[in-house]
């Protein structure tokens, strides 16, 4: 059992430490729609981790489901979030699609904010120090 939990840390942190190195690479794009996509990538890798703590039902286990919505169920706490990122998958979609004009500065700035708030928040919630 404590191979178990050990694997699960370890997953934790992997998960945890590409966030980090996502979301510097969005911040230093100059490009909106990919400081967009960056960070939203960033922000998924952070509920993975999440969820990689938590488990995931048996019952979602034969089906996909966003993890958004795992997160919500699996960690209410952070229910805010997982609607905030929610929102932005299409976005990002239509980024990866190559709709250049899918995201103002702004927006984009907005989404690296909130993944670096999310990714320090989750953090802080296994014990890992902010780099």
């Amino acid at each position: 059992m404590a191979t178990a939990i050990q694997a699960a840390r370890g997953s934790v942190t992997d998960l945890l430490r590409q966030a980090r190195i996502v979301l510097a690479e969005g911040r230093m794009s100059s490009d909106p729609g990919e400081r967009f996509r960056l960070a939203h990538l960033s922000a998924l890798r952070t509920a993975a981790a999440v969820l990689a703590l938590r488990g995931r039902p048996a019952a979602t286990r034969r089906r996909l489901v966003p993890v958004w919505v795992l997160l919500q169920k699996l960690a209410p706490e952070h229910a805010e979030w997982a609607g905030f990122f929610a929102a932005g998958a299409s976005v990002r979609a239509a980024v990866e699609a190559g709709a250049a004009s899918a995201v103002t500065p702004r927006a984009a700035d907005d989404q690296l904010r909130a993944a670096e708030e999310f990714l320090a928040l989750v953090e802080g919630s296994v014990g890992m120090l902010a780099a």
